[in-house]
């Protein structure tokens, strides 16, 4: 399918591929390819998922999909055990694989919807903490659903701009900027990109980023590691504010390994910067830059003194459940790594967070009721609860928040499927109260052809 490109990306486009561009143009109309992330400590309990997919070279856990599915009517898509992402974006990967080796402690400054974020749960060296940040209110609660079900305990989600981080001086190892763009990436899957297009846009948003990466630059610690993205082509966006960060805030930009197979393109400005582009016509993927920059300018070190407001005496359904730290607000009981402590409580002084580790249980009336976040964790203890594994069709009714039966004791009762958690439900004998969140349910219609093709095994 041709597309009508504005006059001017075409030219622009046209000076930095020369003789590529009508493949580049063709790759613009062709089918968008799918892809998913699995997330591993979830799928080793079911095995391999029922839909035919090749490996994303980049990525250890990103495949593609051989055709679209309905995600809608899996439960495991539900129960956090795959994300549905773009394979170029999944390039983060390497970035941690080959620069970050200890422990660290990472911002995702613009994260909604979470793939990037539940990427670096997923991959960064064990004991890091991540915050996962989204300025606008609407897609910040989207964010917060998707860290909850890929259930990671070491992730705060916050809700601010950023100069809300500005604040916190020299406290991240790593931030991840993956800005507000002109999106000519997304021209395959996006027709609104396309109207808003101009070169006008462009400069507007080159000069945005640059505004973000000054103000969120004193929250990089000195030696740390800035890693920008866009999922854009031009280089205004790219190549010459990679360039302007390295001379103007002060970096060292970083190479990457990079397998020639892959069709990862380098820097199109004649420089031979050590960046990253992704060209649909050369990779399987969307549009998509990336550059990491280590900080080499000095930075100063805000001191935070932290109040512990961790409860005494509380156990909860978690495995190592004495390595965390618990703490009550508005009748939640939360629970976070205690390694988390300091920088949860610095991140409280300068912005508004949403959520911080799992959410365990809500005190209700004499109840003490588990919560949905607690199922998602990747840190439950599944044999604090008795279990019930529900078949495909309870399990899309469990999702729609409507009543199901189960045999099982009265009382809370866990219930999986295909031994995934799925959530918690209160047995009361001749019916099983649904505890699902309403604002999570499924809300769309039956359709026979992906129930069918979701519940085959069943």
């Amino acid at each position: 399918m041709k597309m009508n490109l504005p006059i001017d990306f075409v030219a622009n486009m046209r000076s930095v591929l020369g003789a590529e561009y009508a493949a580049f143009e063709a790759a613009l109309g062709s089918e968008q390819p799918v892809s998913v992330r699995l997330n591993t400590p979830k799928c080793h309990k079911f095995g391999p998922l029922s839909v035919s997919a090749e490996p994303v070279a980049w990525c250890r856990s990103g495949l593609y999909l051989n055709e679209r599915q309905a995600f809608t009517f899996d439960p495991l898509f539900h129960a956090g055990c795959y994300y549905v992402q773009e394979a170029s974006s999944m390039f983060v990967e390497q970035v941690v694989k080959q620069h970050i080796n200890t422990p660290s402690a990472v911002l995702d400054l613009c994260a909604a919807p979470g793939g990037k974020s539940t990427l670096l749960s997923s991959c960064l060296p064990k004991g890091s903490i991540l915050v996962a940040n989204e300025m606008m209110r609407q897609r910040a609660q989207v964010l917060a659903e998707n860290i909850t079900k890929w259930g990671n305990p070491a992730v705060i989600v916050t809700n601010d701009t950023p100069e809300a981080f500005g604040q916190m001086e020299g406290c991240f190892d790593v931030v991840l900027a993956d800005v507000p763009c002109s999106g000519e990436g997304m021209f395959r899957k996006d027709a609104t990109a396309i109207s808003e297009w101009s070169n006008s846009n462009v400069r507007m948003c080159a000069g945005r980023q640059r505004d973000i990466l000054t103000t969120v630059w004193p929250a990089l610690k000195e030696g740390g590691l800035l890693i920008y993205s866009t999922c854009t082509f031009n280089q205004e966006e790219d190549e010459h504010n990679v360039e302007w960060v390295a001379h103007t805030l002060g970096a060292e930009v970083l190479s990457l390994e990079v397998d020639p197979s892959w069709g990862v393109s380098g820097d199109t400005t004649g420089r031979n910067l050590p960046v990253y582009h992704f060209f649909p016509h050369r990779t399987r993927g969307e549009g998509f830059f990336l550059a990491v920059l280590r900080k080499t300018s000095a930075a100063n070190v805000r001191n935070f003194k932290v109040k512990s407001n961790r409860m005494k005496g509380v156990g909860a359904a978690l495995v190592d459940a004495d390595e965390y730290a618990f703490e009550l607000q508005n009748a939640v009981i939360s629970a976070y790594p205690m390694r988390m402590e300091h920088l949860l409580g610095a991140v409280r002084q300068c912005a508004k967070t949403l959520q911080a580790g799992i959410e365990v249980a809500e005190q209700k009336g004499r109840d003490l009721m588990p919560r949905q976040a607690l199922a998602m964790s990747v840190a439950l203890d599944e044999e604090a609860y008795p279990r019930v594994n529900l078949d495909y069709l309870s399990a899309l009714s469990f999702l729609r928040k409507e009543a199901i039966r189960v045999d099982a004791p009265r009382g809370v009762v866990l219930v999986c499927y295909k031994n995934v958690p799925l959530g918690f439900v209160k047995n009361v004998g001749n019916r099983a109260n649904n505890l699902y969140p309403q604002e999570w349910r499924i809300r769309s219609g039956y359709n026979k052809e992906y129930i069918d093709l979701w519940g085959k095994e069943n």
